[in-house]
């Protein structure tokens, strides 16, 4: 355990096996019903033993009154990315600074330090969160923090199966494996899935030189692979060609929206036959454009951290954001960057779509991308899927009980119902008339652990 959780072990307090009842706010539950006012929820044994109206409190029971709050469930994001730091460090191919910062180093830093991102995901109010793919020590910590009442439940996908052959990758690692043909696509699927992957994931990439019709042999593949040995297929894809190849191809979780052409009603169609959960990251594409901007003006981009939750010396990196040279920023990301208002655009009006054809979603960040920040990106996150046109309330259960199914937890967590995992969160406000006032955190509750969100928040600076 390290020395950030077992402080976390003492900060919180009543153990997780004492019944501890929360009493007068009003429950939000995760599956859509109506809120419920002066509600009741009891916790024994790290499980909800009851939640609502008609729950009597056990004797000896510690009570918490949070009369004009709001109980959720914890919040889930279904997609991050534990190998990648939140700033330019981890983003070589798109901002070189090498010299400065290796890229090994931080990548060691960043496999011996998780700590520093599940503490600030849990400050959030995040209790889960799906590693949708990197280096294979992510599946290491997510075997470790299954049932950890001080750090968020993880799952992972492991490395990448990816359509390029893509650079960014160790001397002696990997966290992309190249689908170079379709025998290297079936042992890339049984390598991730013997390593201990919750998922598999490809990386469907399309470029000039390799077109989406060039893949999709390998895709399929890889994804056959996956179904046989029974684990749920994870595909990144951003446009519309490759989205419907990936949902012929049975895909469980599609991340990133499509951005290029308007979804249509063969896409629908496939999404619901197959069952697949949509995962929109809406807002992963500002942190480049910001970070870029900042290279190349100069000024540091501003941090949104409602709660005090970034690691002190990732905050300090992001500060001096201005001193990236514009030259480290690649030509390519400019390139793409020149249309970020009409892929925003097109992003937008295929969530509402997708949400209103009945298509599950699920919340997701795409955390770790530069200025995507573990933890606090989930606000703006779920703001943008509110402003796409989805009411508050579907905007909770894509972060809650949607998040569930795509990390495949849903027995577990996602909704605060007897039997369940007692993760739940504290607000001030009402979110279910502005998902704003999720960021007003008051407590967190992991595994039937209480912390209070003052307790988690960075340490201060010496």
């Amino acid at each position: 355990m390290t020395l950030w959780l077992a402080l976390a072990a003492l900060l919180a307090g009543t153990p997780a096996s004492a019944p501890r009842a929360l009493v007068g706010g009003t429950l939000v539950d995760g599956t859509g019903s109506a809120p419920v006012p002066r509600a009741t929820v009891v916790v024994r044994g790290g499980r909800i033993e009851c939640a609502g109206r008609d729950c009597r409190v056990p004797a000896g029971a510690v009570v918490t009154d949070v009369s004009g709050a709001w109980i959720l469930p914890g919040l889930i994001d279904a997609h991050v990315h534990f190998s990648q730091s939140g700033w330019a460090d981890a983003r070589p191919d798109s901002f070189d600074i090498r010299g400065r910062f290796p890229y090994e180093k931080t990548e060691s830093d960043l496999a011996l330090h998780p700590d520093r991102i599940l503490r600030s995901d849990l400050c959030s109010g995040v209790t889960s969160v799906f590693d949708n793919g990197g280096y294979a020590w992510t599946i290491d910590v997510a075997h470790r923090e299954r049932s950890d009442p001080n750090a968020p439940r993880v799952a992972a996908a492991g490395p990448l199966l990816s359509t390029i052959d893509m650079s960014l990758n160790l001397p002696a690692e990997r966290q992309f494996l190249y689908l170079k043909d379709l025998d290297a696509a079936r042992a890339d699927a049984r390598y991730v899935a013997a390593r201990g992957a919750d998922a598999i994931k490809v990386w469907f990439i399309v470029t000039p030189g390799q077109t989406v019709e060039a893949s999709t042999p390998a895709v399929l593949a890889a994804a056959d692979e996956a179904h046989r040995l029974g684990f749920p297929l994870i595909v990144h894809a951003t446009g519309l060609a490759e989205a419907r190849v990936a949902l012929m191809a049975g895909a469980h979780l599609l991340v990133h929206s499509v951005w290029d052409f308007p979804v249509d009603d063969e896409f629908v169609a496939l999404a619901k036959s197959k069952g697949t959960i949509y995962c929109p990251t809406l807002t992963v594409i500002n942190g480049y454009v910001r970070l870029a901007s900042a290279a190349d003006s100069g000024n540091a981009p501003s941090i949104d951290d409602p709660n005090g939750c970034v690691d002190r010396p990732l905050v300090e990196l992001i500060t001096a954001s201005g001193a990236i040279p514009a030259a480290a920023v690649a030509a390519s990301l400019r390139s793409e960057l020149l249309g970020v208002p009409a892929k925003a655009a097109m992003m937008a009006a295929n969530l509402k779509r997708v949400s209103d054809a009945g298509i599950p979603i699920a919340m997701g960040t795409d955390a770790g991308n530069p200025l995507t920040l573990h933890g606090p990106s989930i606000y703006a996150e779920m703001e943008a899927m509110q402003a796409a046109g989805l009411s508050p309330m579907q905007v909770i259960v894509a972060a809650t009980s949607g998040g569930s199914r795509a990390m495949g937890a849903e027995k577990e967590t996602g909704t605060l119902e007897k039997g369940k995992s007692a993760e739940r969160i504290v607000v001030e406000a009402d979110p279910t008339k502005d998902v704003a006032n999720l960021r007003r955190l008051r407590a967190v509750m992991r595994a039937g652990a209480w912390h209070d969100q003052k307790d988690l928040r960075a340490p201060a600076a010496p």
